[in-house]
């Protein structure tokens, strides 16, 4: 009786959080942790977490498509996990290369349009991973519907440190003018492929840190960041949805923040025509929730100063 209870509860609850979102992030990065304390405290080992961990996965994959999320980056191993006992380690690279095999081949990746991809220095992981890699990437190469990124060897600092150094290299070589080195210089050195600029990102497991994970496509879009307790193989729908919800809490207030501050500037500059005071501020109509109006982010005010002045 309990249990019934229980799900009806978080059923409603569920279904609460679904009317309060209107809308979803673009790209949505996880950072997957806990796997390993989930299994301590089923009293089992760390392989269980990891393969537990690998449904929730899947899961999130089908709530990020069904929510139009179009592009998912999973934090799975970082560069600092190879300093983890080797046992566990080879347990986890056999879990992914099964797991990379078995995406290429899933009904549901196919049927989503899924294009797999994987960040990181592949180069240091087994062959045989890579050869999964390989295969995976190859079989989802020529969709563009959805992007799952799986960052494999992946560290933030080591990410930007080679891409510096390949700009120093090109400025060197004569192929780069320093006065020509800009984002984009960076960017196309980041990897091989492209990763959109992260709106959100979602920590389980308790911490609350990011952890040298996509430190220039996160930090420089000043992406929402959600941090949650249950470990991520107990990670759960409604976690996922309250962790969108952060996101566009976090989105209107930037949004009211941006015209704000437009609104100051035009006030600082002096001796601007009331019109061309409100001209600036429609400009920002779009970007503003539907419920703010620009009379309450203080153009009143404005009109107000202007009576007195003519007033005098």
């Amino acid at each position: 009786m309990l249990q019934w209870v229980q799900r009806r509860v978080r059923a409603a609850y569920e279904r609460l959080l679904r009317r309060e979102i209107s809308g979803a992030p673009t790209h949505v990065a996880v950072i997957q942790d806990g796997n390993r304390r989930y299994a301590s405290k089923q009293g089992g080992d760390a392989p269980d977490g990891h393969r537990a961990g690998a449904r929730t996965t899947e899961q999130v994959l089908h709530w990020c498509q069904e929510m139009g999320v179009e592009e998912l980056t999973l934090y799975t191993f970082s560069t600092e996990n190879f300093e983890r006992p080797d046992h566990e380690n080879e347990a986890l690279f056999d879990l992914l290369e099964k797991k990379l095999h078995e995406f290429g081949d899933d009904d549901r990746v196919h049927d989503g349009e899924v294009c797999i991809r994987v960040i990181g220095d592949r180069e240091a992981l087994p062959e045989r991973v890579r050869e999964a890699i390989d295969y995976a990437e190859r079989r989802t190469e020529h969709y563009d519907s959805f992007t799952l990124n799986v960052a494999l060897a992946y560290g933030g600092r080591n990410e930007l440190l080679n891409a510096t150094r390949d700009v120093a290299s090109a400025v060197e070589d004569g192929d780069l003018d320093p006065e020509d080195i800009d984002v984009s210089a960076i960017e196309d050195r980041i990897y091989d492929c492209p990763v959109r600029d992260v709106d959100l990102i979602i920590r389980t497991g308790g911490d609350e840190r990011t952890s040298n994970f996509l430190p220039w496509h996160a930090n420089g879009n000043e992406a929402a960041v959600f941090f949650c307790t249950p470990y991520w193989p107990e990670f759960s729908k409604i976690d996922f949805l309250r962790g969108i919800r952060t996101y566009e809490s976090r989105e209107e207030s930037w949004r009211r923040t941006k015209a704000k501050r437009a609104l100051t500037l035009v006030k600082a500059l002096g001796g601007v025509e009331l019109a061309e005071a409100r001209g600036v501020i429609d400009g920002f109509r779009e970007s503003l929730p539907e419920e703010t109006s620009v009379e309450e982010l203080g153009v009143e005010e404005l009109e107000i100063e202007s009576e007195g002045k003519a007033a005098e």
